[in-house]
């Protein structure tokens, strides 16, 4: 049981003469039981923060003979650089050559939905969505990668895929000075 004592002095020789007083005891077991109870309340009743994490789908690895057709003209190819840098162009690889473009607001993000407006005015039907090739190089960071996938998630676009890279991507990131 804790307690609080608050005895009075005394013991002194000499000077005035007073009277005893008596010693005041706080007993302090309700304040420490209630300190417990409060906490307790509070550690079951709040939410903890719960981790946020993307959906990624990937395709099962015992098919491996299993290719979808992806149509040029509307596939749009993203390759991950170093210096969190990124390199895009549209249709066949070799075909027109690959934009160096940065993260954000007006980089990628800004490109995703232009071309993603212009594929959709071109191709009409049900089958007038862009498809997004993501291609990692080995200098680029996760960070990278987390942010185009973020980018995309921002810009609705539903049809995505990461690819490996090829060796001719790789020397367009090279001859960019993006590898």
């Amino acid at each position: 049981m804790a307690e609080l004592d608050t005895s009075g002095g005394g013991g002194k020789k000499g000077g005035k003469v007073r009277s005893k007083k008596a010693s005041t005891r706080i007993d302090l077991t309700a304040m420490v039981d209630l300190a417990f109870l409060l906490i307790t309340f509070f550690i079951m009743a709040t939410t903890l923060a719960k981790p946020k994490a993307m959906d990624t789908f990937w395709p099962d690895k015992t098919k491996k003979d299993v290719q979808l057709p992806v149509p040029e003209s509307r596939t749009m190819t993203v390759l991950l650089g170093s210096n969190h840098k990124l390199a895009w162009y549209v249709g066949a690889p070799g075909a027109t050559p690959p934009t160096v473009d940065n993260f954000g607001k007006n980089g990628i993000r800004k490109t995703l939905i232009e071309n993603n407006k212009k594929i959709e005015e071109t191709h009409a039907g049900k089958d007038n969505y862009m498809i997004v090739l993501v291609k990692a190089s080995d200098k680029s960071t996760y960070k990278d990668f987390v942010n185009i996938l973020d980018e995309l998630n921002i810009t609705g676009i539903q049809s995505r895929a990461v690819v490996a890279i090829t060796a001719p991507e790789v020397k367009m990131l090279k001859d960019n000075q993006l590898y």
